[in-house]
């Protein structure tokens, strides 16, 4: 069905799902002509300042020529081919580059299509793996609260069941072990009784338990929480010795978002199995992919194949494009443009301590965050960023920003102003 070029809006508003959104109350549109470096152009002509990456993923900005360059060379030659029974050169060159770069011992890329289907099949490499070395009674995982790993329905029950956005299918989930969140922030002292809910968790479970899944040292959205590289560290140890594999969800923090590579690093923690996505293309395609150690990989060998092969696995545009997006990685200075983003987020967003709707600002590598006492009214709020010149997202009670890596200091000021400014319109909490 066609539309004209005046109504394909309004067919979009009546017929056109969007994320989180119902289609008989759609909230707030800004239709969208273009983007380039940080701006995305709306069809009026106004131009935003993007402080959200596209949901953090366009790191080195819109439209980069060497991204674009890798699309198009990649799709004169091939643009796709199934990856049963066949092979490629980009996919090939882009497992080596991860399993190069990640940290040590993670030897096996598995290439998914999304952040939630390479969660999937973490899960299934946990629970293939306990199947084959004999401990088939470990059928559960354990994880922490405020975490959130996906939309598909293993990565949903891993997820916080009480303060996520899945609690419609509770009944449908498999039951899940679920221990406190980590509370020692990564800027406090270490405090060893923050282990103690796990501790317990293992100590009573630890025999039907397949792995710990968390996001490390960054708990993403659900919550935008920082919590002590010393927790995971400690995680570590009680997964080891307990025969619980770690699994690592890297998909917002990896590639650099968090100051480090890999949050990961900042720990100096090998997870046994990791998930990365998003930023892995630059934004530019979609592409994820699962890495995990030949000790898991022999393991889940011993019953098989490993049972997982989406159609679109590898697919040579995504991966093409990703391993340019890691070239750019290399080639360009990202460590000192996240040190320096982080430093300007913690100028830019001072503001906003004291004010009035605001419960907690924090900031960690290229994440900012001013959390309130009360949740957003999106459909209130949303306009005021777009008429301030900038694209910021909020969600819950978090007003967030995770800019692209390329944002120059004048434009992230324009962003951070922006947030203080609205917050600062906001009412204080009632009650």
């Amino acid at each position: 069905m066609s539309t004209a070029n005046d109504d394909w809006l309004a067919f979009d508003r009546k017929h056109v799902w969007h994320p989180y959104t119902s289609v008989t109350a759609p909230g707030p549109m800004f239709p969208v002509r273009s983007a380039h470096g940080v701006r995305i152009v709306l069809e009026d002509g106004r131009e935003l300042i993007d402080g959200m990456a596209s949901w953090w993923s366009v790191i080195h900005g819109y439209a980069h020529p060497k991204l674009l360059d890798a699309l198009h060379r990649q799709a004169d030659a091939l643009a796709h081919v199934m990856f049963g029974g066949l092979t490629h050169r980009p996919a090939v060159e882009l497992a080596q580059r991860l399993v190069e770069m990640t940290p040590d011992g993670l030897d096996h890329v598995f290439f998914a299509d999304s952040g939630s289907v390479a969660m999937e099949v973490a899960l299934k490499m946990a629970l293939q793996y306990q199947h084959g070395i004999g401990e088939t009674a470990r059928k559960r995982f354990v994880t922490i609260r405020r975490g959130y790993h996906g939309d598909t329905f293993g990565a949903m029950s891993v997820c916080d069941p009480d303060t996520g956005m899945h609690q419609l299918f509770d009944g449908f989930l498999p039951k899940q072990l679920f221990i406190d969140a980590p509370g020692c922030r990564s800027d406090a002292e270490w405090d060893d009784l923050d282990l103690s809910s796990l501790r317990v968790a293992l100590d009573e479970h630890g025999h039907e338990i397949a792995a710990l899944v968390l996001e490390p040292v960054v708990q993403g959205a659900g919550g935008m929480r920082f919590y002590a590289p010393e927790w995971l560290r400690q995680a570590r140890r009680l997964c080891d010795a307990h025969g619980v594999l770690l699994v690592a969800d890297e998909i917002a923090t990896g590639f650099g978002r968090s100051g480090t590579l890999f949050a990961c690093d900042r720990a100096g923690v090998v997870p046994d199995v990791m998930a990365v996505g998003k930023a892995l293309c630059g934004g530019m395609m979609t592409l994820a992919a699962t890495l995990a150690t030949g000790r898991v990989a022999e393991g889940i060998g011993r019953v098989g194949p490993l049972m997982h092969g989406p159609t679109f696995m590898a697919n040579p545009l995504a991966t093409a494009v990703a391993g340019a997006s890691l070239d750019l990685l290399h080639e360009e200075p990202w460590e000192p443009r996240v040190a320096r983003i982080e430093s300007e987020l913690r100028s830019g967003l001072q503001a906003c301590h004291g004010m009035p709707a605001v419960a907690d600002v924090r900031v960690l590598g290229a994440i900012g965050v001013v959390e309130l006492h009360e949740p957003v009214v999106m459909a209130d709020v949303q306009p005021r960023f777009v008429d301030r010149g900038v694209w910021v997202r909020p969600f819950g009670e978090l007003v967030y920003v995770m800019p692209p890596y390329v944002i120059d200091t004048e434009d992230l000021a324009r962003v951070t102003g922006a947030i203080c400014g609205v917050v600062s319109e906001l009412p204080a909490p009632r009650g």
